[in-house]
């Protein structure tokens, strides 16, 4: 009985006084843990930064995918194309996480059902539309300059309005590029009081008097 009280002894000695190669394994084991775990991770954050996901649900796909294809982000002389995670994430790691969080609200919405049908997406789209807009107005539109760098604005290639509305930006920082630019990848939402959520609503205290049809400056 004692020898067996000797060897329960000298097994929880050990367990209370690991070996040094046990300290090494156990810390080889957490740092490949890690690397694994980072590596799935990026992997996770890259694949659901592809086009090919974004679009890999029906909502999407039929919803608001159709006109973006028709854009200018989608198809232009240069072939520079601006994808969905060009606009709609991040692109600071940290600030692409938070992002990536939130987005798990519309998975839930997903799994609900919420907008899994046309007139269910279009109920919805405005206030959809509204909370993203919010979102570029509340980061100063950064996805944009991340593309778009206005230090490097040549005003002399520029239409009148859009000279003078980027110089007033500049000038002011009074509104940012989403309060003119919605709708340039989708459609606008169908709303009765559209004038309210358009660039008209810069109007007409930061109007100069354009022609626009004309794109030309109207003679006093």
């Amino acid at each position: 009985m004692k020898t067996n009280e000797n060897i329960v002894l000298r097994y929880w000695q050990r367990l209370r006084t690991p070996s040094k190669v046990s300290f090494g394994l156990i810390a080889v084991f957490f740092f490949l843990a890690g690397i694994t775990y980072m590596r799935a991770f990026d992997w996770t954050m890259a694949v659901t930064n592809t086009e090919q996901f974004c679009i890999s649900c029906h909502e999407m796909q039929d919803n608001v995918y159709p006109a973006y294809t028709q854009s200018i982000h989608y198809s232009n002389r240069s072939g520079v194309r601006a994808d969905c995670s060009s606009c709609h994430v991040p692109h600071k790691w940290s600030d692409k996480v938070v992002r990536k969080v939130q987005a798990s609200k519309e998975v839930w919405g997903k799994i609900t059902g919420k907008i899994n049908t046309p007139e269910k997406f279009a109920k919805h789209r405005l206030h959809l539309a509204q909370r993203e807009w919010q979102r570029f107005r509340e980061n100063d539109s950064l996805e944009c300059r991340n593309c778009h760098d206005q230090s490097f604005f040549d005003f002399s290639k520029q239409g009148a309005p859009g000279e003078f509305m980027h110089k007033q930006m500049l000038d002011t920082g009074s509104f940012t590029c989403i309060d003119c630019h919605k709708g340039i990848a989708h459609d606008l939402p169908e709303v009765n009081n559209l004038d309210l959520i358009s660039p008209a609503t810069l109007e007409p205290t930061m109007r100069a008097p354009f022609d626009h049809a004309a794109m030309s400056q109207e003679q006093q």
